[in-house]
């Protein structure tokens, strides 16, 4: 197997050399993330055998529920990378403040953001989930980092991935050179390249989106969705599939592997609220991976890696995939639609109307 294949650990060697100046930390860091994966997926995989299943009484700052497997993953990935010296300080879904580094570890020059385990509702039913991680340079190295310091942009990452925990366990992520994907051989222990520079055709006749929200969609995404579900008949002349996992990582790892365009618009429930994934360890990390294999993310209105931070848990609405998908939603945003139509069908011409000007 190994003179077949190109271990996680060799490729991050061949990065290296592409930059002799380079101290080792940011592949130390990355192996570290793989070494918290390889322990959440031996946990997830044990499912009820090991105890693991079920909520527990207490909720993150998001106001959700915790499940038992996201503190452990969460606590997975502090471990595994807060004693090497390659990060200042962590962002976590499940943890309210950015994570101090305990005082006897040496600071870094990283910053890592990470969703330990996204999907977690869909544990108990046992349907795939992952973990997603993003990596920032610290503004101020080898020193505890402010709040602030995290708050880049989704362009600034150096590297982002995710894990994805299904009937194998893969590791996908770039470092700003193309898209690679590595699946994890239990018998070594080591994550073995399978896929190589990943490419997103840049038209699809699939989306994905949670229908159930329909009534929330602002006018252009209930354009969108109704001309997709018009199929031959509509303006789009062609028929879509529709599908919906309830995990960013899964709905991602498909894109990535067969095509297609998700939406997770903004929507009427939350008017304050300009989204529901979080920008800094869900939506960039993702996005960066999205561009990096030739599609287009965006938040429906602009680019999503431009988008300013202005909180380590903030939230923004989220459309990523074929690029020719993409630009068309945020081309619809671009118009104008009478309020007082009966949605999802605007009255006078069945699916939609726009006004002019």
């Amino acid at each position: 197997m190994l003179a077949d294949r190109t271990t996680l650990v060799q490729f991050l060697i061949e990065e290296r050399r592409r930059h002799p100046d380079a101290s080792g930390d940011f592949n130390a860091l990355i192996l570290d993330v793989a070494l918290a994966c390889k322990a959440i997926s031996n946990r997830v995989a044990l499912g009820a055998l090991g105890g693991v299943l079920g909520a527990v009484d207490q909720t993150n700052v998001q106001g959700e529920v915790q499940q038992k497997l996201d503190i452990l993953a969460n606590d997975y990935f502090l471990r595994a990378t807060e004693w090497g010296g390659h990060v200042a300080g962590m962002v976590s879904e499940e943890l309210d403040e950015p994570y101090q580094l305990p005082i006897e570890y040496p600071r870094g020059k990283y910053l890592l953001l990470f969703d330990p385990l996204d999907g977690s509702s869909n544990i108990d039913v046992n349907v795939s989930v992952g973990s997603i991680f993003s990596i920032l340079r610290a503004p101020r190295p080898d020193a505890d980092p402010e709040s602030g310091d995290f708050l880049q942009p989704g362009c600034e990452q150096v590297c982002a991935g995710y894990a994805i925990y299904g009937p194998s366990t893969m590791l996908v992520l770039s470092v700003g050179t193309g898209v690679h994907a590595f699946t994890l051989d239990p018998n070594l222990g080591e994550f073995l390249l399978t896929r190589e520079a990943i490419q997103i055709p840049s038209s699809t006749k699939e989306f994905a989106i949670n229908a159930s929200n329909q009534r929330f969609w602002e006018p252009a995404v209930q354009r969108y969705v109704q001309e997709c579900l018009a199929g031959r008949a509509g303006p789009r002349q062609k028929d879509f599939n529709m599908r919906w996992v309830a995990s960013l990582v899964a709905e991602t790892h498909r894109i990535l592997t067969r095509g297609g365009v998700f939406l997770y618009p903004r929507d009427s429930r939350e008017p304050v609220r300009p989204g529901r994934l979080r920008l800094l360890y869900e939506v960039n990390p993702v996005a960066f991976l999205i561009e990096q294999a030739g599609g287009a993310a965006s938040t429906g209105r602009r680019r999503v890696l431009d988008v300013a931070p202005d909180d380590i848990h903030q939230r923004v609405s989220f459309v990523f995939g074929a690029r020719e998908e993409v630009e068309r939603v945020e081309s619809y945003h671009t118009d104008t639609y009478e309020t007082d139509s009966t949605l999802p069908l605007y009255r006078s011409r069945g699916l939609y109307r726009t006004v002019a000007g």
